[in-house]
């Protein structure tokens, strides 16, 4: 059986936060016209983690920056819907969404590096974000400022006021950006790669910090699927700008029904596989100018027949378990 998005009951439920329906993103471009966010829909419940996870050129980050509204030209959203409590932000005025981001919607850019201006304090940089919203006086922007700062466990939050960029490590400046998304407490925290770029052990300490935020809506965007399964309570998978698989991370993890979800957990490095070439998904990235006809994946697909050749539908696994595979069909079939 094929399964269309959630139900408008669904999907205006008391406790969803965000409500994607149908997001097409494209770029205009001398050479055409490219599809990086191809139908995308999903909801995110408040107080839960929802992971997008895909190699790099999936679109998950073009989904985020569709979601705030902080597309550049040549990008545009071509059609869907993103309804955030009661209001579609792509037909929201650009005053109105500016008065969103940064209060009730918080982003994490993935390189923290190039996040913050490198010629001022970054207790200054935080401070804007709330003076941005609120009237508040100095000092008591400073004492907010310093209470995120230890919140975040930067240590000794007063004098990291003071300092600049440069005099920060990669971990620090990374703590700073979530401080800065989280100073207008959001209600909805957008995560783009946050560990990028960091050592491992810098990594696992920028995770318990992001698991630390029980009470956060959170979207959460990584390439490592092995970051998903610790952190999320859903999970999409993303391919060629389609999502390919979305469920509970149980369900996606633990019994994978799209082979492309399969073969993102089989490159996981594990103890059972120590000492042996780790397995790899063949192939490359399909150009976006040169997309296949069906299923963007058939190409690289060691499941693939003839019939990949048309864009499969959304089968529903189980509920609330969504596959887009023509393999669910052959399952479904012989059930």
């Amino acid at each position: 059986m094929t399964n269309s998005a959630p139900s408008r009951e669904t999907a205006t439920g008391p406790d969803v936060i965000l409500s994607v329906r149908g997001l097409t993103t494209v770029f205009d471009t001398p050479a055409g016209t490219v599809r990086a966010v191809d139908g995308v829909g999903f909801d995110i419940h408040a107080g839960r983690t929802l992971g997008i996870v895909g190699e790099s050129g999936s679109g998950k980050s073009v989904t985020s920056l569709s979601i705030m509204g902080l597309l550049d030209p040549p990008g545009r959203i071509a059609g869907g819907e993103i309804r955030f409590r009661d209001r579609d932000l792509v037909r929201l005025p650009e005053d109105e969404m500016c008065a969103l981001r940064g209060r009730a919607l918080g982003l994490v850019f993935q390189d923290p590096m190039s996040a913050l201006n490198p010629v001022q304090r970054v207790g200054r940089q935080v401070a804007e974000a709330i003076l941005a919203h609120e009237r508040l006086p100095a000092a008591a922007v400073r004492a907010r400022v310093i209470d995120l700062f230890r919140g975040v466990g930067i240590p000794d939050p007063e004098r990291r006021f003071e300092d600049y960029p440069h005099n920060l490590s990669g971990g620090m400046r990374q703590r700073v950006t979530i401080a800065m998304a989280m100073a207008n407490r959001p209600d909805l925290l957008i995560l783009d790669e946050p560990t990028t770029a960091l050592d491992v052990t810098i990594q696992a300490q920028i995770l318990d910090l992001v698991r630390g935020l029980t009470e956060t809506t959170v979207l959460l965007i990584t390439h490592d699927i092995g970051v998903v399964r610790e952190m999320c309570d859903e999970v999409i998978v993303m391919y060629a700008g389609r999502v390919m698989e979305h469920g509970t991370t149980a369900a996606v993890t633990g019994a994978p029904r799209h082979p492309y979800t399969a073969g993102l957990l089989a490159s996981i490095p594990t103890a059972a596989v120590r000492g042996h070439r780790l397995a790899a998904i063949g192939g490359t990235v399909p150009s976006p100018f040169a997309m296949p006809p069906g299923c963007p994946f058939a190409p690289r697909c060691p499941k693939a027949t003839a019939r990949c050749d048309r864009r499969p539908p959304t089968f529903e696994a189980t509920p609330g378990h969504r596959v887009a595979c023509w393999l669910e069909d052959d399952r479904e079939a012989s059930a």
